[in-house]
């Protein structure tokens, strides 16, 4: 009856023993693991209890270990290896696999070291590196060399001395561990650890070639690593006009495998000859000479997808603004190719992108355009109606024997009027900014008089010649205006309509008439954005005065008083026109 509670309680004495052993510092399981490896390596005990004390390390070892969270739990596949290493350390009794272990650990002790913020932690990993450095050359190298007769002093000061700084390890104040193993530099942790080998290595050398003392041996091999070292810190920044080994390495590992600026060039040649982002894309993939370790692929965008290359086992896939690129090799890419797909795949979609924005760009202008040619063209139709309804208006209140100057009238006016709608329709049917066509400013005058006789419009002309004029604009803006100024005179009664025409010293039309001042908000956006209507789009004169800034003319409202409103296109400068088309 009591086995199911037994074990219950069992169960949460060990789940709570696991939670408190996961809330202690990773400083103290490093000076635990440090102080059950000195009595193994140091003492001369009985084989059972040295591999007790080596099993009590390896424990402490896995409980500190910054590779895998304490609370993650171990694969199959990575317990063989913990296990095999184990194994290696207690069942082999050999100085060359100590030796070894130590080494592997001062590299990973050396690689928390640099990562740590906090003074305190920062120090006690230095004292773990400086024991494991300490134990390596003092007593470990010289048993594996065959020095069987070291100082006393020296046996003395390893087996009681060095203990001591584990010790204050121990008793350093150091944060609790927060669920995640210790950041880990594992560049650095490799160097060192290739480093510690080298330098045994190079000891036993210079031991068993010149048969020299182990001392001698150690400042010999320290001697010289250190001006290796001295040498190599020169070479990787030098100040000398040398581009340093630093410049180079990162040269190398941008471009392994890949000239990274070959590739670049033929991306931005490629942009500037294709519009259309789909077909840059495609092209773009189209040739994989240059990326020998990459056999093919699949890109996908909003637009279009498309396969390049040959089908491969081994597949890596990014996604940057709005294009999905999978790489297939033929084998697992190495992390500094994998960081190189990235970067290629990176720079790819940043030239897609700016195609994308690029066809945006003219989509959007295309519409604009459109929305321009047609706000202004409508304006140019309603003036033509205009035109059309007073003649009609005329023809109603012409009497009989006024027949044959109505008739006269008629066939002045609408051979203009249908010309003017024919070039309106040709205008809709390309919406693209207009050919500036001139005309003579006498032949220009004349017709715009035919235009309005009836309208009870006075015009004023200063010596007129052959000067060229931009039709186009001159008849789009002294239509607007004065379809506007006549509008007024529906309810305003009186009154007058000028139009003056200057060609010297700066081409200037004027029309004024002599009705209410236009409101002060209108007036201010009258020239820069539409304003409301109550008798069309709004937009005549917002429209006429860019398209009078396209040819080098300014549209502006000089005068806006109660019984002078006066509205002026003028030329920006006095350059030559072209002659009269």
């Amino acid at each position: 009856m009591n086995t199911p509670l037994a074990a219950t309680a069992a169960s949460g004495g060990l789940s709570r023993l696991a939670r408190a052993l996961t809330e202690v510092a990773p400083g103290r399981w490093l000076a635990l693991m440090l102080l059950a490896l000195h009595p193994a390596v140091v003492l001369d005990a009985d084989p059972a209890i040295t591999r007790a004390f080596l099993l009590a390390h390896y424990g402490f070892f896995l409980l500190w270990q910054p590779l895998v969270r304490s609370e993650a739990r171990i694969e199959p596949r990575l317990a063989l290896p913990v296990f095999a290493m184990a194994a290696l350390l207690v069942l082999v009794d050999s100085t060359w696999v100590v030796a070894l272990w130590l080494a592997i650990l001062a590299g990973l002790v050396g690689a928390v070291a640099t990562s740590q913020n906090q003074s305190a932690q920062r120090v006690s990993y230095l004292l773990a590196l400086g024991y494991l450095l300490a134990l390596l050359l003092t007593w470990v190298l010289p048993q594996t060399l065959g020095e069987s007769d070291p100082p006393q002093a020296l046996v003395q000061g390893v087996r009681w001395g060095l203990p001591l700084l584990p010790l204050i390890i121990l008793f350093v104040p150091a944060a609790r561990q927060r669920g995640t193993s210790s950041t880990l530099d594992f560049i650095y942790g490799l160097l060192l650890s290739l480093l510690i080998m080298v330098m045994a290595l190079g000891v036993f050398a210079v031991v068993a070639v010149a048969k020299v003392s182990y001392a001698w041996a150690l400042v010999q091999t320290l001697l010289g690593m250190a001006a290796l070292l001295l040498v190599l810190s020169w070479l990787w920044n030098p100040r000398a006009g040398f581009t340093g080994l630093g410049q180079v390495t990162s040269r190398y590992l941008l471009s392994v495998g890949l000239p990274f600026e070959g590739w670049a060039q033929r991306l931005a040649t490629l942009a500037e000859r294709e519009r259309d982002p789909e077909s840059f894309v495609r092209d773009a993939l189209a040739n994989l000479d240059e990326l020998t370790w990459i056999r093919g692929g699949h890109w996908q965008a909003a637009r279009g997808e498309g396969r390049f290359g040959e089908p491969a086992a081994h597949s890596l896939e990014h996604q940057f603004h709005g294009l999905t690129l999978t790489w297939q090799s033929p084998r697992p890419l190495t992390p500094a190719l994998a960081l190189h797909v990235r970067l290629l795949s990176q720079l790819l979609g940043y030239f897609y992108a700016a195609k994308v924005r690029e066809q945006t760009l003219r989509e959007q202008a295309y519409s604009q355009a459109i929305h321009d040619t047609g706000a202004r063209l409508t304006h140019d139709v309603k003036n033509i109606l205009q035109s059309m309804k007073t003649l009609l208006a005329a023809a109603d209140m012409t009497a009989p024997e006024d027949s044959d100057r109505l008739l006269e009238l008629i066939k002045r006016q609408l051979p203009q009027l249908a010309n003017r709608l024919s070039q309106t329709v040709d205008k809709l049917k390309q919406p693209v900014e207009d050919n500036v066509t001139r005309i003579a400013a006498q032949a220009w005058w004349d017709a715009l008089e035919i235009r309005y006789e009836h309208d009870d419009v006075q015009f004023f002309a200063d010596g007129l010649d052959e000067t060229p004029l931009p039709q186009d604009l001159f008849d789009s803006v002294v239509d607007n205006l004065l379809t506007n100024a006549l509008r007024k005179r529906q309810s305003e009664v009186n009154l007058a309509v000028e139009v003056r025409l200057v060609l010297r010293p700066l081409v200037s039309l004027t029309v004024t008439d002599s009705g209410a001042a236009a409101p002060d908000h209108v007036a201010r956006n009258l020239f820069q954005s539409p304003v409301a209507s109550d008798f069309g789009l709004g937009v005549g004169l917002y429209q006429a005065a860019r398209q009078a800034a396209r040819v080098g003319y300014r549209l502006e409202l000089p005068e806006n008083a109660a019984g002078r409103v006066m509205f002026r296109l003028q030329a920006t400068d006095s350059r030559p026109t072209d002659t009269p088309g």
